[in-house]
Parts: C-alpha cells; sequence; structure tokens
C-alpha cells in the first residue's frame, strides 16, 4: 500500500493494490497512494503485507489476500482503488461470477460455490465500497512475466509461505530495496514503479 508521506493530510489510497501469485499457503500485496515530493520512488509511501495459512489452497489464498487489502485500506477513505493480481479467479469472479451467484441465493448452476465463506466476505468489502461510491476496479496481469510489482508480490508470497508468517497489518515496504537489488542483476531497468501494468 503507498500512502502521501510526512505531512498532516489524511492517508488516501491511490493507486494499485498488489496480489501476488498465490504460492501455496500464502498471499501478499504491495499497495500504494499518492505522492509527496520528498519520497523515494515516485514520491509514495509504501506498505507490504501478507499473510500464510496452513493447508490451504491458491484460490483461497487468492480470496484472503484481497479480503485483506480491502480490511486494511478501509481506514484511507475514498480514494479511487484498483485491485491488479495474476489470479484469474479472483478477477472473473469479482467481475463476472459474483453478481449471478448473489442474484441466485450464492448457488451455481452447476454445483456448490467453492470458498464460499471468503466469496461472500469479499463481495460484502466490495459492496460497502461501491455503496459508498468509491471506485473500485479489478484487474488481471500475467503471473511471472516479469512485472516488477507483481514478483515482488510472489516474493513477500512464498517467504510468507515458507515461513508459516502473517504481517500483523500493513508494515513498512521492502519494494525500493528489492528493487534496487534487482536493478543491480539487470532486471527491470525501465520499469516505472508507479505504472498500474509496467
Amino acid at each position: 500500500m503507498e500512502r502521501p508521506g510526512g505531512g498532516a493530510a489524511a492517508p488516501v489510497v491511490q493507486g494499485e493494490l498488489w496480489d501476488g501469485p498465490p504460492a501455496p499457503a500464502a498471499g501478499s500485496a504491495p499497495a500504494a497512494a499518492p505522492p509527496p515530493s520528498d519520497t523515494p520512488l515516485g514520491g509514495l509511501e509504501r506498505f507490504d503485507y501478507f499473510l500464510a495459512e496452513p493447508d490451504t489452497t491458491n484460490n483461497r489464498m487468492a480470496l484472503r489476500s484481497a479480503i485483506a487489502a480491502l480490511e486494511l485500506v478501509a481506514p484511507f477513505g475514498a480514494a479511487p482503488l484498483t485491485f491488479v493480481t495474476d489470479s484469474s479467479y479472483v478477477v472473473r469472479g469479482m467481475n463476472e461470477w459474483v453478481h449471478a451467484w448473489r442474484a441466485r441465493g450464492w448457488r451455481r448452476k452447476g454445483g456448490p460455490i467453492e470458498n464460499l465463506d471468503l466469496w461472500r466476505e469479499l463481495d460484502r468489502l466490495a459492496e460497502r465500497r461501491r455503496a459508498a461510491e468509491w471506485s473500485f476496479t479489478w484487474v488481471w496481469v500475467r503471473g511471472h512475466a516479469g512485472h516488477a510489482k507483481n514478483e515482488y508480490a510472489n516474493f513477500l508470497a512464498t517467504r510468507a509461505a515458507a515461513d508459516q508468517r502473517t504481517s500483523p497489518g500493513l508494515a513498512p515496504s521492502g519494494f525500493a530495496a528489492w528493487l534496487e537489488a534487482e536493478r543491480a542483476r539487470g532486471r527491470y531497468l525501465r520499469f516505472d514503479p508507479d505504472g498500474i501494468r509496467r
């Protein structure tokens, strides 16, 4: 998550949340908001979060990561929000399936809805944003395709899974240091850290 650094202005989320490839038993996201002129990487103060669960699935952790994102950004208010993920399950679910499921009393034509508890919670949180007329979109990016923010989210997720560790909310981001180390290896040299899809 990113927000304005310093000053007395209330924190606002603007830009993107990144859900990493949901490695077994983990989900994660770096996230973002608007710039003061004196902060690194385009003037955004970045935060990370990550979560892990034993004996889970990739789809379940992708949903848990999206739920955590909406819970964590709630205090930031009404700024436009884009949740970017490599989970087509989450994006298609929120853009295509959830509306029909809800209309049918949370039933699917082809049988039971997997992870129904999480879909209902994610829908409830997304509807709360919509009811407040807060702009919100779901965007898919291809995983493991060299997108620096997605690769960093994968780094967070796989580390959380390996350690079975969950952040206690938002934590100061390690994205700048991670990106600097990757650039020293010749990767992401043209990457705009504040661009959504690059």
